[in-house]
């Protein structure tokens, strides 16, 4: 009697979309969406809109499946855990069916994203399941090019945060970083602004929000961003002077 040879699974991509420019997803993620049998995209749970679904759509095949994967957006542990458990069953059974499948991320995969909790869930529940990454462009990457802005250059550091901190671990930071990068800066923007006044940092600091989208926004001193900033808006605070 000749033993089942077990059913191949498919292969997860998490792909980094990039910040917002469809022309600069790398050439190796739009090679993985045109091979991939579904597409993963994230959303609110009180809509089914994906900004990195309409980044990606001129470089999808007309028919390919997509699942919208609803995550809540709270604070609440519990609700989340719940929402993440959801989502990787559902990715699982496309796995298991022998399907691959591209769950797409703005940015990196790996950077402040939702696909680092899909994936870490997947692999507690399923430690065999394959999962592959392809990096993508960042916003500040994509804003310092835009802006002419140097990150970090000879022996100085470069500090990524959230701005979703408090003020004294905000402070704390930027004194001990040459240059730094605050993303997700929506939820404690004018706390954010008072801390870089204070560091004398305000004349150097870069806003940028919805880099390469609708309603694009680069203002070079902080003090005239708005005080309610987009989601998408981060801010590069290089080094004040270089030799």
């Amino acid at each position: 009697m000749t033993a089942s040879t077990p059913a191949k699974t498919g292969t997860l991509y998490g792909i980094g979309v990039g910040p917002g420019d469809p022309d600069l997803l790398t050439l190796k993620a739009a090679k993985v969406l045109g091979t991939v049998d579904v597409i993963f995209a994230a959303s609110s749970t009180k809509n089914d809109y994906s900004t990195a679904l309409q980044i990606v759509a001129p470089h999808l095949r007309e028919d390919v499946e997509t699942v919208m994967l609803g995550f809540p957006m709270t604070r609440d542990k519990a609700a989340l855990s719940a929402a993440w458990e959801a989502n990787a069953e559902t990715v699982a059974k496309v796995l298991d069916s022998g399907r691959s499948g591209a769950f797409l991320t703005l940015g990196d995969p790996l950077i402040y994203s939702t696909f680092g909790y899909l994936m870490r869930t997947l692999q507690a529940g399923r430690p065999d399941t394959v999962i592959e990454i392809v990096p993508g462009i960042t916003s500040y990457q994509a804003s310092a090019a835009r802006t002419c802005t140097i990150l970090c250059e000879s022996d100085e550091n470069l500090l990524l945060m959230s701005g979703v901190r408090d003020t004294d671990s905000l402070r704390s930071m930027l004194t001990q970083a040459d240059n730094s990068i605050i993303l997700k800066t929506y939820r404690n923007f004018e706390a954010i602004r008072q801390v870089l006044d204070e560091a004398g940092k305000n004349g150097e600091t870069v806003f940028v929000s919805r880099l390469g989208m609708e309603g694009e926004q680069i203002v070079r001193h902080i003090a005239e961003a708005p005080e309610k900033p987009h989601y998408f808006s981060h801010l590069l605070i290089p080094k004040a002077k270089r030799n």
